[in-house]
């Protein structure tokens, strides 16, 4: 089926009857989330949101949070997604920073968002809950207060997403708003993604599996809709449930994480081959590096369907790598994109060769500030470069290849040393199931490296198996690079987004063997 129209409202417009959302629940059409959609762009008016203000929601992958998503674009409001896995004290710093005039939340996160819109001072008319829940108003009433035709006022709005706070507390990556129908910006937004990742409007399936509230699985969602794609919205990831959506719905692109990755990849090989995934087209990856093995074993699990991007909230994808490409250079995350210049700087500033390590720094790219920081936002750039932190190199024709952040950067005897090398190696073994790697203060080397391990699903913790690990890095690694300690843990904290956090790592281990 054609598709006629530029970007989700002119499409429901023209295509009604179109699939919009296949599951969870009971199908929704296109025509249906529009007007839904609708009504709550036109209710939220009547709350008092203008153009400029902030809407938060704090929710689980579900169909209501694109709703709130679609009315926010065409609203001139900032969204400002925030993770369901917070505390109430972080939230609240949150919707109180963003300034947020309302909050959307579920009955399951209640009671810890009512703290928080107690601190940010949000008032009653401003909470509402997709569900029943106490001392909040109810999605479905509020949305019955608005009509169902578009706003009659239509203006471009923007998500402002919150950085994960590394070095300090959280700051919102704000972009100044267009007082331009959505209509333009998708125009060009639709361009890139047909250009850079193979994504063209159409009858595909999009399979939104990771959390909504982060950067690029709502922005991959959002384009879906843009180019008339139908969606499978999924609130947990499960690897074998994962396997079985793609065949039942006929999933034709998605965005993973490296961990999704490696997960599947460890069901027993009669599970794997139980699914027909022969829809699948496109599966785009970033956020984490990915071990060369690991890639290769899904590319000749599912083809050559991995696009690879790098980029940052705050910068959008700058690089991107085809299949072909990547299977042409293995372990690169792609070659600028048109408009966008990469160079790499030390840390005095000196611009490097190619095959040199430093900052990843990245030109062209729209322009952004932390809210309520210009300081931070000044420390990221040089000149009209922007760094989000990570180490990598170019080689002689323009790829860059990812190391590490910089601040995860181990410096043992004045030697770097980049964990992301290490867990590559170790991930080799078919005993570890994930693992970590930290450097740790030594009054001799200034840092040692620290493997925590958490184990493969049958493979025993102990002595045995951390002596078999450092004989599996002897072929693979300098010695140097060796940990020095190898400990186990039965599960390693990630942030939402499947990023290892080796900050949380670290502070736990540190906690551990502290005195």
């Amino acid at each position: 089926m054609g598709v006629e129209g530029l970007g989700f409202y002119e499409i429901a417009q023209n295509h009604p009857d179109r699939p919009a959302i296949l599951a969870p629940g009971v199908p929704m059409s296109y025509g249906e989330l529009h007007a839904e959609v609708n009504r709550l762009s036109n209710a939220l008016g009547g709350l008092g949101l203008r153009p400029g203000d902030s809407l938060a929601t704090v929710l689980s992958n579900r169909p209501e949070f694109l709703t709130v998503l679609l009315a926010a674009f065409q609203s001139g409001l900032y969204l400002i997604p925030v993770s369901r896995h917070l505390t109430a004290p972080e939230i609240g710093y949150i919707l109180a920073d963003s300034g947020a005039k309302a909050v959307v939340t579920e009955s399951a996160f209640a009671d810890v968002v009512t703290g928080a819109a107690d601190e940010a001072g949000i008032p009653a008319e401003g909470r509402v809950s997709v569900d029943p829940a106490e001392g909040y108003g109810s999605l479905a009433a509020l949305c019955a207060t608005g009509g169902a035709e578009p706003p009659g006022k239509r203006q471009m709005g923007s998500i402002m997403l919150y950085t994960s706070g590394t070095t300090g507390r959280p700051k919102g990556v704000r972009r100044p708003l267009l007082d331009v129908p959505p209509e333009l910006v998708i125009d060009l937004m639709r361009q890139t993604l047909m250009r850079h990742l193979g994504l063209e409007p159409g009858d595909e399936v999009h399979l939104a599996i990771g959390p909504l509230y982060h950067s690029a699985p709502c922005v991959h969602a959002l384009m879906s809709l843009n180019l008339g794609h139908a969606l499978v919205v999924t609130a947990h990831f499960r690897p074998e449930q994962t396997l079985e959506l793609i065949q039942r719905h006929g999933v034709t692109n998605s965005f993973m994480v490296p961990t999704m990755f490696h997960r599947m990849l460890a069901l027993p090989d009669d599970v794997r081959a139980r699914y027909d995934l022969s829809s699948l087209r496109q599966i785009y990856h970033s956020a984490a590096p990915i071990p060369v093995e690991t890639k290769q074993r899904m590319m000749d699990w599912w083809g050559p369907v991995l696009y690879e991007y790098y980029g940052s909230t705050e910068s959008g994808p700058v690089v991107v790598a085809t299949p072909e490409q990547w299977l042409a250079r293995p372990g690169t995350v792609g070659r600028a994109v048109d408009g966008v210049q990469i160079k790499i700087y030390d840390p005095e500033g000196a611009e490097l060769p190619p095959g040199e390590t430093g900052l990843i720094y990245a030109s062209g790219q729209p322009g952004f500030e932390y809210h309520g920081d210009p300081d931070k936002t000044a420390a990221a750039m040089r000149g009209d470069f922007y760094t989000p932190g990570d180490l990598g190199h170019l080689d002689e024709d323009g790829w860059l290849f990812m190391s590490d952040r910089r601040t995860d950067l181990i410096i043992a005897g004045g030697v770097n040393i980049y964990p992301a090398e290490i867990e590559n190696a170790l991930l080799q073994h078919p005993s570890v199931g994930d693992v970590a790697v930290i450097g740790v203060p030594d009054e001799d080397w200034g840092q040692i490296v620290v493997a925590l391990v958490e184990p493969a699903e049958d493979a025993v913790a102990g002595d045995a198996l951390a002596a078999d690990l450092l004989a599996h890095c002897e072929p693979r690694l300098a010695k140097l690079k060796h940990p020095r300690r190898i400990e186990f843990r039965e599960s390693l904290p990630r942030t939402p987004s499947g990023k290892l956090s080796r900050r949380r790592v670290r502070e736990d281990y540190l906690g551990e063997h502290a005195g």
